[in-house]
């Protein structure tokens, strides 16, 4: 497994070696270290820590007989925020500024995280509390169960002097200041550095494969978490009702005769399709429907009651034309639209495609969405 260091940096780049001391006195490895940064972080750190030998990271190695090529850090792997003319940004200044970092932030983390055979390691020691809280969400969206989200704490007096970089194996002296910043004299041995693990809740697994193949900013990422309930259509005859999103509705016989028709040939029907609300291979044209004549005839005495046919208060339903067909598939449309509104009418209605003679009609609403009760 490969333990990648992902950090941000503001001005003070000893939080880089301060961090890899700290992962190593606890005995956790680094291949790779990755630095966030501004233009004039980006100095700093060439100028502070990859000096050549004088650097004080190949200080670092050097001393604790760490193999250089056993770490890849270098030039390349400091990555300064820019904005979209490849400018690269001084300070994160402005909101516009602090949406450039995050977008780095989300593109680095989605990187690194693509191969299940590297650990990142999250370092939010530097920088600004804005890149602290923007490679946090970062983790927060694509980190995964091996991932690790650190901050590290150095002893007061030595965090702000510029001269601290990492305790030395031989302690010496180094000067510092006190709070009215008056100059004082202390050695290395009695600095310490502890390694915070902060527990962190990753969304990635509950993002979709699409949201997967490339970074995306936060908005998009929990939106694609907030689904709408799977709600069913029920055509109950028995109840003689139809029920959608908990609200139900008494449709008239007729109606509900022709309409349940509809929903059984859309819930009959035999292709297998991962989801069929954009087919209409179900769809039928007219002729269909007259030749479907009993089918509907039986549903309407079935919700209608026991009297004889001829005694019902709506024998049009028995006879189906062109006519009055067009005529209920319209109420029928109405009383969807009232009941549950001009949103659900879409997948609800009976609906028609094609034009004549080859208009064929029926019901958009996925099939595994409809329930037929008997």
């Amino acid at each position: 497994m490969k333990n990648i260091l992902l950090a941000v940096c503001g001005l003070t780049p000893q939080v880089i070696t301060e961090t890899l001391y700290a992962l190593h006195q606890n005995r956790k490895s680094v291949d790779a270290i990755h630095v966030i940064t501004t233009r004039d972080g980006k100095e700093k750190i060439f100028a502070e820590l990859l000096s050549g030998d004088s650097g004080h990271y190949y200080r670092y190695l050097k001393e604790f007989e760490i193999n250089p090529s056993s770490i890849d850090f270098g030039h390349q792997n400091i990555h300064v925020i820019a904005d979209r003319h490849g400018n690269e940004i001084q300070d994160i200044a402005t909101e516009s500024d602090n949406e450039l970092l995050l977008r780095k932030c989300l593109e680095l983390t989605f990187r690194f995280t693509r191969n299940d055979e590297t650990t990142v390691i999250f370092s939010i020691a530097g920088g600004r509390k804005t890149m602290s809280s923007c490679l946090t969400v970062a983790a927060q969206m694509y980190g995964r169960p091996q991932d690790r989200l650190y901050h590290v704490l150095v002893s007061p007096e030595f965090e702000s002097s510029r001269d601290f970089f990492y305790p030395p194996k031989t302690s010496r002296t180094i000067e510092l200041r006190d709070r009215l910043g008056h100059p004082y004299y202390k050695g290395t041995q009695y600095a310490w550095i502890n390694l915070i693990h902060i527990p962190f809740v990753s969304i990635r697994n509950q993002l979709s494969i699409d949201m997967l193949k490339e970074p995306k900013d936060p908005a998009t990422l929990m939106l694609s978490l907030i689904k709408e309930a799977r709600y069913r259509l029920a055509v109950n005859l028995v109840e003689k009702k139809i029920i959608y999103k908990k609200v139900e509705f008494d449709m008239k016989p007729a109606h509900l005769a022709l309409y349940a028709f509809f929903a059984m040939q859309k819930k009959n029907c035999i292709k297998e399709t991962e989801t069929c609300s954009a087919c209409t291979d179900c769809f039928i044209n007219i002729h269909s429907v007259y030749n479907n004549q009993k089918n509907i005839k039986d549903i309407y005495k079935r919700v209608a009651g026991s009297r004889p046919i001829e005694e019902m208060s709506d024998k049009g339903i028995t006879d189906i034309s062109a006519e009055n067909f067009n005529s209920y598939k319209a109420k029928i449309k109405k009383d969807l639209q009232n009941r549950f509104g001009l949103y659900a009418v879409k997948e609800l209605e009976i609906t028609s495609v094609g034009t004549k003679p080859d208009k064929r009609h029926g019901i958009r609403m996925d099939k595994s969405k409809i329930e037929i009760v008997y």
